[in-house]
């Protein structure tokens, strides 16, 4: 077991007081007693627990809380190193939750970090209900979205370019004569599966183009799932002679679908991942930095724990998104 103070005054042969004067640098401390709940610390082993040192004295636990969706998602990855950059300098550690994209889960997490106190929490949320993210109803700790904008509560947001990257990319197949293109996208309910499929629509019509919903298909958890979507659409009469998936997941899911329908339908898709470049299919990619997104969002919630007062209105700021066309995939 952990020593205790009570060990280390047994040890020394002292009060607990002492034991805790001589930890916080007192001056009162005899020197001949601190000399020996020094050496009772170091045969012990004694670490003083910050933590709830801090909760009792009611300063900073240094500590931010982050809440994810889906800790599978090489997204995750990156956020957290930018999330982490900016922590790191200001001498602050990063508590990882993952929600499972599950609202009721979310609630939960963000409860549990304000209850503990944490100094800030950045969250990507599961949907569109935000309710339980407003610092009012999480002791004020400050809170700021990531990937999506808030709903109905006064808080910062740090979002991408959806909407611009999808269009894009979308308009680029259409440009190469594609007029018959499928979409697997993201649940409806979520910011990033609204704006993606905004994106993809505003290209088509932008082209005098109708949507086919016999293209589009939604909600596709993970690879597998994606695989039976793209399926679904290549195997109809007249198949779309190009798909456009809304994240990582869904692009190699719908790489693996082309491959298996002889791989001649051309691939866009949202997300950049190792390894894109070396595809034999036509093949463009929506990259953005994943890191900034993770650092400009620490920035901004250690920008409230600093200023406790600062202005109330919401921030939002947007990471732009740029469109590879990887050279060495079939043209």
């Amino acid at each position: 077991m952990n020593p205790t103070m009570r060990d280390v005054a047994d040890y020394a042969r002292v009060s607990p007081m002492t034991v805790s004067r001589t930890l916080r640098d007192d001056p009162s401390v005899a020197p001949e007693k601190r000399s020996r709940v020094l050496a009772a610390v170091a045969a012990l082993g004694y670490r003083r627990n910050e933590a709830a040192r801090t909760l009792r004295v009611g300063g900073s636990t240094k500590l931010l809380g982050v809440v994810i969706t889906n800790i599978a998602n090489p997204f995750y990855a990156q956020l957290a190193l930018g999330i982490e950059d900016h922590a790191d300098k200001r001498g602050m550690r990063v508590v990882f939750a993952n929600s499972g994209e599950n609202t009721d889960r979310e609630r939960q997490l963000v409860q549990d970090f304000a209850a503990r106190r944490l100094d800030g929490i950045i969250a990507v949320p599961a949907a569109n209900q935000h309710d339980h993210l407003d610092p009012a109803g999480l002791a004020a700790v400050p809170v700021v979205l990531a990937a999506s904008p808030p709903h109905r509560i006064n808080v910062d947001a740090v979002l991408l370019d959806d909407f611009g990257g999808t269009y894009e990319a979308t308009s680029m197949l259409i440009a190469r004569g594609h007029r018959n293109i499928g979409f697997l996208g993201l649940p409806a309910a979520t910011w990033t599966g609204s704006e993606r499929y905004r994106g993809y629509v505003a290209a088509l019509e932008a082209a005098g183009l109708a949507v086919q919903d016999r293209f589009v298909r939604r909600n596709q958890p993970h690879v597998a799932a994606a695989v039976e979507a793209a399926n679904a659409i290549l195997d109809q009469p007249d198949p779309p002679t190009a798909v456009f998936a809304a994240n990582n997941r869904n692009t190699i899911g719908a790489y693996r679908a082309i491959r298996s329908h002889g791989g001649t339908t051309a691939l866009a898709g949202f997300d950049d991942f190792d390894f894109a470049d070396l595809l034999d299919l036509p093949l463009i990619v929506v990259s953005y930095d994943a890191r900034e997104i993770g650092r400009v969002a620490a920035e901004l919630v250690c920008g409230h724990i600093d200023n406790p007062s600062s202005s109330p209105l919401a921030r939002r700021v947007v990471i732009p998104t740029k469109v590879i066309d990887y050279p060495n995939a079939a043209s």
